[in-house]
């Protein structure tokens, strides 16, 4: 951020930070569709279902199992790239 004054400094890392939330809050929104509309299908009770939530408990544990390894996946091969760059100097 070289070049900012510090008041776009702090608008930027503000921006940054409401783009952070949103993206989270998008993610969170999407499981939740997700994992309510592949486990709840009993709409004749009002309490969720031992079945039902044992079912979301799984959704959302491997949901997140997923967006950790592909976030490690993702890591790596980024080190992978600046590996073969700093080769190539």
């Amino acid at each position: 951020m070289d070049g900012l004054t510090a008041a776009e400094s702090r608008e930027l890392e503000q921006r940054l930070q409401k783009r952070q939330v949103k993206e989270f809050i998008g993610l969170f929104s999407n499981l939740v569709d997700h994992c309510f509309s592949s486990c709840v299908d009993d709409f004749t009770s009002k309490s969720v279902s031992t079945r039902e939530s044992g079912c979301i408990t799984r959704c959302v544990q491997k949901a997140l199992a997923t967006q950790q390894r592909l976030s490690e996946r993702f890591q790596e091969h980024n080190a992978e790239m600046n590996q073969q760059q700093q080769q190539q100097r």
